[in-house]
């Protein structure tokens, strides 16, 4: 069986000025564009075939990257459904003008999902969940889920299209 430790993917990439937003930073749609390339590896490999982006939750950027910076995505998958998974992602920068420790840029928490070749879902592996780290993250994210499908709930019922589906 796969433990999230296992489905661990880091991505690295040296931002350039092609990349920049007018304020000189690295455009956060780019940031963004690598978490869910990572969660894709992560979701792809894990899934074994086929897996799309359905949604990301919580996407929270804490300091800008900068021109020149290196900047690491680290994935994991922290749940796993029927088929459906939830990947964890955590961006870090090393300066490109210091020798110190990476800076925690960014975090997102992206909902994948397992699809065949007609685009349908189809089931994933269990995942095995070991460490204390693994529960916690686990247990978090069955919260994010049951907060999702009650959003979304909720919306469908305040539209007048009834409850769960």
């Amino acid at each position: 069986m796969t433990t999230p430790t296992s489905t661990q993917v880091t991505l690295s990439h040296v931002m350039n000025a092609t990349e920049a937003n007018l304020l000189g930073t690295i455009h956060g749609g780019n940031i963004m564009k690598m978490v869910d390339d990572c969660a894709g590896v992560v979701a792809n490999r894990f899934a074994q075939g086929p897996a799309v982006t359905a949604g990301m939750d919580e996407m929270t950027f804490l300091t800008p990257v900068r021109v020149g910076d290196v900047l690491h995505v680290s994935a994991q998958i922290n749940w796993a459904g029927r088929s459906s998974m939830e990947v964890g992602v955590r961006a870090e920068a090393d300066r490109w003008d210091s020798v110190a420790p990476r800076v925690h840029v960014a975090s997102a928490y992206l909902v994948m999902v397992a699809v065949d070749a007609d685009g349908q879902t189809r089931p994933v592996p269990e995942l095995s969940v070991e460490t204390e780290e693994e529960h916690r993250r686990f247990r978090e994210a069955e919260i994010r889920r049951r907060h999702r499908l009650a959003r979304r709930d909720e919306i469908r019922t305040s539209r007048g299209e009834g409850g769960a589906a």
